[in-house]
């Protein structure tokens, strides 16, 4: 009979397709590097697999059995994590490590408030957070390595269970002294032949703020040409006169553009908003556990 993989290999499998890199990967895994490259070459002799291309290019190229394995082993390692959590929710429900990931357009602006708000209302809880892009939050909420995602909805959460909490507006940012400004509130439409800056792929806010805008995908919107790594220098940049964009507000209200000089001013139209939310595996057994968390979550987005 061929020996089962190990818990520990499938995470360095995991880690090895979510980094492509093995340096990285063993970090990941706090382990080190021959630590990780032994444990996936064990695993290949355990199942007489090819599970990596090991050709002449020194880039981690999975075979294509070596993908379907990485596929397999993301449903298994959810599965044990799942009975992990099973016994921790029957023992003592709202304690213990919770690991969540955040948005990087939503953590560093709400967590100040959610975090020591969640320790208040459940201090048993031990809170681990990584922040990273929505499907990458995903990916590793799929595998296991997240319980708990903090996202702004709707997003491509296909497989996983989501619930909106709290309404989070857009406020359209104007260079100092720009014609909009003198509208109370500006139309959303009126937005569409301004030059507008964006973030860059992979950020959720940027399909959003251009779907708000009218554009269709894969459009490029007037004078787009430099793409922001955060919101925080997309608030410079219009401060510069380079462009205008949308602000969420809980990021306003987190002062984000004090002191910057830009004009804030609401919107109104369709999409001028999205939803803050949370997401799990839909076979966890805590979610009755994530539900109760989130009236602390909705209080701290109106705080």
């Amino acid at each position: 009979m061929t020996p089962w993989p190990t818990p520990q290999q499938l995470r360095y499998l995991l880690a090895l397709a979510e980094h492509a890199h093995f340096g990285r990967a063993a970090d990941a895994c706090a382990v080190t590097q021959s630590t990780l490259s032994a444990g996936i070459l064990t695993l290949e002799r355990q199942l007489d697999a090819a599970i990596l291309d090991r050709g002449a290019s020194k880039r981690v190229v999975f075979t294509s059995l070596g993908r379907e394995m990485v596929e397999r082993a993301r449903v298994a390692m959810a599965a044990l994590t799942a009975i992990v959590e099973t016994a921790d929710a029957a023992r003592s429900p709202l304690s213990g490590p919770l690991r969540l990931g955040v948005i990087p357009t939503v953590g560093p602006f709400l967590l100040p408030r959610l975090v020591p708000a969640l320790r208040t209302a459940f201090p048993r809880l031990r809170i681990y957070l990584r922040e990273d892009t929505t499907e990458r939050l995903l990916d590793r909420l799929g595998g296991g390595a997240l319980d708990l995602a903090l996202l702004a909805l709707p997003c491509a959460c296909a497989g996983s269970e989501t619930l909106p909490v709290a309404r989070d507006d857009f406020l359209a940012a104007l260079p100092p002294g720009h014609k909009l400004a003198a509208l109370g509130i500006i139309p959303i439409t009126a937005l569409a032949a301004e030059p507008l800056l964006l973030l860059e792929d992979g950020h959720c806010l940027r399909d959003q703020a251009l779907h708000a805008c009218g554009f269709a995908r894969g459009q490029t919107p007037a004078g787009e040409g430099f793409a922001a790594t955060s919101l925080h220098t997309l608030v410079h940049m219009v401060a510069g006169g380079l462009g205008i964009t949308l602000l969420p507000r809980i990021a306003v209200a987190a002062g984000i553009a004090t002191g910057t000089g830009i004009e804030l001013r609401p919107l109104s139209g369709l999409g001028t908003h999205r939803m803050l939310g949370l997401a799990w595996r839909p076979d966890t057994p805590r979610a009755a556990d994530y539900r109760a968390m989130a009236p602390v979550l909705a209080a701290a987005c109106l705080d």
